[in-house]
């Protein structure tokens, strides 16, 4: 009895994982319907008898971004939201410029692993990992044309060009749609602010600097 107990007991937990993670396609595509208004997680699918190629293609990531910006870099995203094929399939992609010491700023993809392949110039990369008893461990790297580099889901990570020519990287990401949190803006841009009573005590520094960052963004 106790031997069947601890089996059916087994079973509920894998068939609790199984259903926690995604589900496989069960059909060859499903490409987004974005003028549904049926709400779901991720997009309704669009009817396959009026399914085109274009459904599939993107146009644009052989143009520069404009890097002209606070921080030196530009985002060119490929995820279902520009390329509605994506939908269901797990992937995205995105090409980012930097300006000569242009930075992606410190952020994290909450629903995805990205590896990076720089194209053209040179990046600082790195990621923090998440907090343990041996504190916030950093990895870092320098990568030069034609290397790669991953970045785990959820982490901190970050993009430097220290040279002083641009720097081009494509960047594949395992989600339709990665997300994207930039921790400065989303610590002292949220809206509305987080309270710089809280913000003071955690950052441990006095509120007056608190606010001065906050109007920063």
């Amino acid at each position: 009895m106790a031997a069947k107990l601890l089996l059916l007991a087994l079973l509920a937990m894998a068939s609790s994982l199984a259903m926690a993670s995604d589900p496989s396609p069960l059909q060859d595509f499903c490409v987004a319907d974005k003028g549904s208004k049926v709400l779901v997680n991720g997009f309704v699918c669009k009817d396959p008898k009026v399914v085109k190629a274009e459904d599939f293609f993107f146009r644009g990531l052989d143009k520069a971004g404009d890097t002209v910006n606070k921080v030196g870099s530009n985002v060119t995203a490929v995820n279902v939201n520009q390329l509605v094929g994506l939908n269901t399939l797990g992937i995205s992609m995105v090409r980012i410029d930097y300006a000569p010491r242009g930075l992606n700023a410190p952020h994290t993809h909450p629903r995805a692993t990205e590896i990076l392949t720089v194209i053209e110039g040179q990046l600082l990369v790195g990621f923090v990992t998440s907090n343990s008893d041996d504190g916030n461990r950093l990895f870092t790297k320098m990568l030069k044309k034609g290397d790669v580099f991953v970045f785990p889901r959820g982490l901190i990570h970050f993009q430097f060009n220290p040279g002083h020519t641009k720097t081009i990287a494509i960047g594949a990401l395992s989600s339709q749609n990665p997300g994207t949190i930039t921790i400065a803006n989303a610590v002292f841009g949220s809206k509305p602010p987080i309270s710089d009573d809280v913000l003071a005590k955690a950052f441990q520094v006095d509120k007056k600097t608190i606010d001065w960052l906050q109007a920063q963004f």
